[in-house]
């Protein structure tokens, strides 16, 4: 059934057709692209097999034979878990979306996103995964351009110039590595550098610092996460459930396909370095939130400190010497989970503070007060989502954290001491943000405040449910990746 990923693929590019043909049913066809692309996603998880590593459901067809370009794709524990998040995020996102003006072309372009997320974390040749990678990155650009908030137009602009040079960083990189090789093919390039460096001199470092800058700008890790809070706090609600809750996370894998694999003895040298930077990642960004009165900033930098814990677990395992393999295989466990669970918390995180912002028009922390009183069942469930977020032993949030702590205190145990210093200001962070919002003094205005109403009842219970599923029993997450797992960390070692 190696037509699954092609079909997953090809249809919300199909769905995105079908919305242009439409004029008052966008976002159906939309959400009914939404189901198929689940339902595919779903047979895709039934017919991989969680007991062998390595990639499944191959597809490999000739494309361009004189450079080496190929349609590749397969799947492993890592891409199934990324595809189940992209088909779980999308839905969500276009369900919490308010009705822009011009709906075909904002249902339009998230589709044409979500067949490039799919694209980008099944591809296994450089090109083709470089052409899915950018092809997400232009419909993201015009989301936030035309249907963004205030400054839209300075906060696309930035995200465009950051992810353009970043890229343009990593296909040069490429293109060295090729001209090197002769391959474009990521397990053939990952074969050949178990065997020695890929390339020699010092155009290894600049290889290597090609891809690192395009990868570290995508996550992003600190000092090159700037453009994030503008980005996430002027474009739509929705399209800042999938800039956090999918589009991040092809920085990680990113880092995890690409990098680490191809450049094993450049990450050793470099490892105090990188893992500082994970540090400051984990540990300035929730200061930084600390500062915000912007709810949607203070969420936008808490995902920079959140997918610094994966940073933090990955260059723990790859960057040290000493690494017991039981301790990079529960390191790597974390920051798989943890890839997982940051989507949905986040992603639920921005709808609630959307919500927020469609019932009062303002999302500043001193425009709310008392809202517990007037709004209970929205309190109630959004606090679930903050403590998820926090890290609360039986959600969702507990557990990546947990094992990426539990495998990076045995192998880079100084730099994951300081890291804790990053949950304890997080904790701060939402414990202000909930007694400002729930149980301050009542902020009066002449708009009542409505409670969870019956559809965003829909959107919330299904989503908060998972996290506790999650949370309870996580086993069913981790027999997608466990296989995969086990190969990296033997890889890697």
């Amino acid at each position: 059934m190696a037509w699954l990923i092609t079909t997953l693929i090809v249809a919300p590019v199909v769905g995105a057709f079908l919305v242009g043909a439409t004029r008052n049913y966008a976002r159906r066809v939309a959400l009914a692209s939404n189901l198929i692309t689940a339902i595919g996603a779903f047979l895709l998880w039934r017919s991989f097999d969680s007991t062998l590593p390595g990639l499944q459901l191959v597809e490999r067809h000739s494309w361009i034979p004189a450079i080496g370009a190929e349609y590749l794709v397969g799947v492993d524990g890592l891409s199934l878990l990324l595809v189940i998040l992209t088909s779980l995020v999308f839905p969500f996102a276009l369900l919490a979306q308010s009705r822009p003006a011009g709906d075909r072309g904002f249902c339009a372009l998230m589709l044409i996103m979500q067949a490039a997320l799919y694209g980008t974390f099944t591809a296994q040749n450089f090109i083709l995964w470089f052409l899915f990678y950018e092809m997400s990155l232009i419909p993201a650009f015009l989301l936030i351009k035309i249907w963004g908030g205030e400054n839209r137009d300075r906060a696309a602009t930035k995200f465009f110039l950051y992810t353009f040079l970043g890229s343009v960083a990593m296909l040069l990189a490429f293109l060295g590595i090729y001209f090197a090789k002769g391959t474009f093919d990521f397990a053939g390039l990952a074969d050949l550098a178990k065997t020695g460096d890929l390339l020699t001199g010092n155009i290894k470092w600049l290889a290597f610092a090609g891809i690192f800058l395009g990868l570290a700008v995508k996550v992003p890790l600190f000092p090159f996460h700037t453009w994030l809070p503008d980005a996430y706090e002027t474009a739509p609600t929705g399209v800042s459930m999938v800039l956090t809750g999918a589009l991040s996370k092809m920085g990680v894998y990113g880092f995890i396909r690409l990098l680490l694999p191809l450049f094993p003895n450049e990450i050793k040298i470099l490892g105090p370095w990188l893992l500082t930077l994970a540090v400051c990642s984990i540990v300035i960004a929730p200061l930084a939130a600390w500062a915000q009165s912007d709810l949607k900033r203070m969420v936008a930098y808490l995902s920079i400190n959140h997918l610094g814990y994966c940073m933090l677990g990955l260059f723990a395992v790859t960057a040290t010497v000493a690494r017991p393999l039981v301790e990079m295989q529960a390191a790597l466990s974390g920051v798989f989970m943890q890839i997982f669970n940051h989507g949905i918390t986040a992603a639920a995180l921005f709808y609630f503070v959307g919500l927020l912002e469609q019932r009062r028009g303002l999302r500043g922390l001193d425009d709310f007060g008392g809202l517990m009183q007037r709004a209970p069942l929205f309190c109630g469930w959004m606090s679930v989502a903050m403590f998820s977020s926090l890290g609360l032993p039986g959600l969702n949030g507990f557990i990546g954290e947990f094992l990426i702590f539990k495998g990076s205190f045995a192998i880079a145990a100084s730099f994951t001491a300081v890291a804790v210093f990053g949950l304890l200001f997080t904790a701060i962070v939402f414990i202000r943000a909930m007694q400002a919002l729930f149980s301050g003094p009542l902020v009066e205005t002449g708009v009542a405040f409505a409670d969870l109403g019956s559809n965003e009842k829909w959107v919330v219970v299904p989503v908060t449910l998972l996290m506790f599923a999650i949370g309870i029993v996580p086993q069913f997450l981790f027999s997608i990746f466990n296989s995969t797992v086990v190969q990296m960390a033997r890889l890697f070692s």
